[in-house]
């Protein structure tokens, strides 16, 4: 299995220092680098990848490293260098292993996992050779067939980092899917699991018993035909093709008392070149926990301070081309928010999907959802949010095992969309409760109050009424 080790420094490594990491396998190994400079490779004799290092980032943003690798941290900021072992080179996790070890000794910090680099002494590369790397692979790839790009991660939380965001990229613009194989033990961010593609993408979670299954669904799998797919159940029928679960997805989960309260919205805004980002998500971030958020980035961890006018900035260089970001809260407040940016004809649309953590004895403030939307139909351009309250972890980590969907607790509709629907229908629905109106008595948006009992799933039985009778079904 591939290993990543990643260095957690104070000073930034220095050129002096990454050469005496690189020298890990001793005066003869060769370096080659990819992605523009941005990835140096540790190779063998033949010039094939052992070891991938990707540039240092500089992390602004506090305990990601704990939320990430369950990992203590020097003070922020501090420099995250990753690392990663190629797949079936027994001495390329030493190498990786002596190159973190190597790095924090020199400029001061520690390398994770610690158990990786315990040594500083030279690896014996005499010999070594990996596999030659296909054409199209990324230096996250472990495996690449003619329908999937498959990705082994051996780490407590599979994050969104550069190295997985450019295989997923290097995966679409090759019409491929995304396979990301994992321990029992691993968890999936939010991101990932919000960015994971449909079909033939999936989590595949190895398994004692069962060998593989979905992450996700819980379906058993097989490796089969170039890519991890479901095993037929023995009774199956055409009519009745069913899909045996794994014992391990299945387990009852006892309710430990923690809940999430998601949010997912989309704000539409004219496009104007004084347009400032970011701020309908700071905005229901403030209601809902009575401060902005901590900081953001392009991939996790996130490293930047919160800043709506960084922000813009890199949405606005990007244009047209979409921009995807990630946002996290403190460690006090879990919060993680996933925000895509899009120019569309409409105007320049953020769609966000949003989720705070709270544990047994921290109340759900489920009181400042209605103000949070008020905020956002009269100031943020919003054209829809949808609300649920779950049965699910604090950290807000995605288990490879069944947690039950979330509860319907409130629906807004835009004033823009309530303006422009036929009647009386946005007001008259099939609900026992009336909606709110938000805003201007002239122009306003609509709440829409459902029941919101995370052990209570009839609430989404109302809201397919309401979305039946929204569209005119």
């Amino acid at each position: 299995m591939t290993k990543d080790v990643i260095a957690l420094t104070r000073k930034m490594p220095d050129p002096l220092s990454v050469i005496a990491g690189l020298l890990s396998g001793g005066p003869d190994t060769l370096v080659g680098v990819e992605g523009d400079g941005a990835v140096v490779q540790l190779c063998d004799e033949q010039g094939r990848p052992l070891v991938s290092v990707e540039a240092p980032l500089l992390v602004q943003v506090r305990g990601e490293a704990q939320r990430l690798l369950g990992a203590s941290e020097p003070e922020v900021p501090y420099w995250w260098t990753e690392a990663r072992a190629t797949t079936g080179v027994e001495a390329a996790e030493r190498l990786a292993g002596t190159f973190a070890a190597r790095l924090a000794s020199l400029v001061g910090g520690t390398a994770w996992p610690p158990q990786a680099a315990t040594s500083l002494a030279v690896v014996n590369t005499e010999g070594l050779s990996a596999v030659p790397t296909p054409a199209a692979a990324q230096p996250a790839v472990d495996v690449l067939t003619d329908k999937v790009a498959v990705l082994i991660q051996d780490r407590p939380v599979v994050a969104m980092t550069a190295w997985l965001s450019d295989a997923l990229r290097a995966a679409a613009d090759a019409e491929l899917g995304l396979q990301i194989v994992t321990p029992a033990g691993a968890r999936l961010s939010p991101a990932v699991r919000n960015s994971l593609p449909g079909w033939p993408s999936r989590w595949v979670v190895q398994d004692e018993k069962d060998g593989y299954y979905d992450g996700l669904s819980g379906a058993v799998l097989e490796w089969n035909n170039g890519l991890f797919a479901t095993v037929e159940s023995p009774d199956a029928t055409p009519q009745d093709p069913r899909t045996p679960v794994a014992d391990a997805y299945r387990k009852d989960a006892e309710d430990t008392g923690e809940r999430q309260l998601a949010l997912s919205f989309r704000a539409v805004h004219p496009a104007d070149d004084r347009l400032v980002l970011g701020g309908a998500l700071e905005s229901v971030w403030r209601e809902i926990t009575g401060e902005p958020p901590a900081g953001w980035g392009t991939e996790e961890p996130a490293n930047l301070p919160w800043s709506l006018r960084q922000l813009t900035d890199v949405a606005h260089e990007r244009s047209p081309a979409p921009t995807w970001l990630v946002v996290v809260g403190t460690p006090e407040r879990p919060g993680l928010a996933t925000v895509r940016i899009t120019r569309t004809k409409a105007g320049v649309e953020e769609d966000v999907t949003l989720a705070f953590g709270y544990g047994p004895a921290e109340e759900v403030p489920t009181d400042a959802v209605r103000r949070a939307a008020e905020v956002l139909a009269t100031r943020h351009d919003l054209q829809s949010m949808l609300v649920q309250i779950r049965k699910a972890r604090r950290d807000l980590s995605v288990p490879p095992h069944f947690e039950g969907p979330g509860v319907p607790f409130a629906f807004v509709l835009g004033a823009e969309e309530v303006r422009t629907m036929p009647g009386d229908r946005a007001r008259r629905t099939p609900l026992a409760e009336a909606p709110v109106p938000l805003g201007p008595r002239t122009r306003p948006a609509l709440y829409y109050p459902l029941p919101g009992d995370p052990g209570d799933l009839s609430g989404w039985t109302d809201f397919e009424r309401l979305m039946r009778h929204l569209k005119g079904a």
